[in-house]
């Protein structure tokens, strides 16, 4: 029989022996890659860093850091860790600064939301307006959506929210959402692109696309552009594919490819002379932005604040709020 020592060693250490500064100091060092830089972050010393990282390494059995041409690289170890450490981190903090009042000038919790390079065009800015305006202390990391996550509601435990459309896999039981705004599709060609002001299913079905966050096996028909392609006769015939909606004009700028893009987007580059945007045919259908998040949420108090920030940062998108002002405006002439 083996001896009870050995089995002890190998279960997972307990919460009460763990000294939670190590995650912290674990995280920054993850993050910066580099002692000092980490020690600065922390707000500790070089030789209180140093000690800390002796502990961690001796935890892990792992050196962590290695050296590499002059600087440092993760251990593969240490770059398994690193995804995971971000959201336990976060979590932590959100316990702790838990109280029965959550005062949004006063507070400097930080909030996680995921979303698209588009939405962050779209929307960070007046996002980031409408926090600075009532919580200054607040921090936001706006993490870059290039696909959403595999299990949803674990993911929106973790975070705090997912701006994106309504994806089949977001309708999972104990999620809810609220329509943020509205955009249409259009089509972006070069200048000189020969292609008709007004473009035909066949224009789409002939030219090179540009594509940006292309899945393999191409767009199934729960994506936003589904319906569009279930009408083409022909799959698109794909040039370039790229994981950003914010760069897919710089591969259609100069070249016979044809892009589909969000409206809103489009209009960030209607200073360049070199590039067409032309109403996109085949009746996609509209671009409907929410925000999603985890029903164990409703009751905090910092996450309903928050909630109610982004949707007062997307009313000056909402159309639903510009054809009211029309309307009103229509009446009272």
């Amino acid at each position: 029989m083996g001896s009870g020592r050995g089995n002890a060693a190998r279960r997972p250490a307990s919460l009460a022996s763990l000294d939670l500064n190590l995650l912290v100091f674990l995280r920054e060092l993850l993050r910066e890659r580099n002692v000092t830089r980490a020690a600065e972050r922390v707000g500790v010393s070089q030789p209180t860093a140093s000690a800390a990282l002796a502990r961690l390494r001796r935890h892990f059995g792992d050196e962590l850091l290695v050296r590499s041409r002059g600087s440092f690289v993760l251990s593969p170890l240490a770059a398994q860790l690193a995804p995971q450490v971000e959201p336990v981190c976060a979590s932590l903090e959100r316990l702790f600064s838990t109280s029965a009042e959550f005062r949004p000038a006063e507070s400097d919790r930080e909030f996680t939301l995921l979303m698209a390079d588009y939405v962050l065009v779209t929307l960070g800015e007046q996002l980031s307006r409408e926090m600075f305006k009532t919580a200054p202390g607040i921090r936001l990391h706006a993490k870059v959506l290039q696909k959403l996550p595999a299990d949803i509601p674990e993911a929106l435990r973790l975070i705090d929210g997912i701006v994106s459309v309504g994806k089949a896999e977001l309708h999972a039981p104990g999620i809810h959402s609220v329509e943020l705004f509205r955009d249409r599709w259009v089509c972006i060609v070069d200048r000189d692109n020969p292609v008709s002001e007004r473009l035909e299913l066949a224009d789409l079905e002939r030219m090179p696309w540009v594509v940006p966050h292309h899945p393999d096996g191409g767009y199934p028909p729960s994506s936003p552009l589904g319906p569009l392609m279930a009408r083409l006769a022909t799959h698109p015939r794909v040039a370039v594919r790229v994981d950003s909606y914010r760069a897919t004009p710089y591969f259609v700028a100069g070249t016979d490819r044809i892009a589909i893009m969000q409206h809103r987007l489009a209009r960030q580059f209607r200073g360049r002379a070199d590039l067409r945007v032309l109403e996109c045919p085949g009746d996609p259908p509209p671009i409907v932005e929410k925000l999603w998040w985890h029903e164990e949420r409703e009751t905090d108090e910092g996450h309903r604040w928050l909630r109610g920030v982004v949707e007062r940062a997307a009313r000056p998108l909402d159309h639903r709020n510009a054809l009211a002002a029309r309307t009103r405006h229509a009446a009272s002439a």
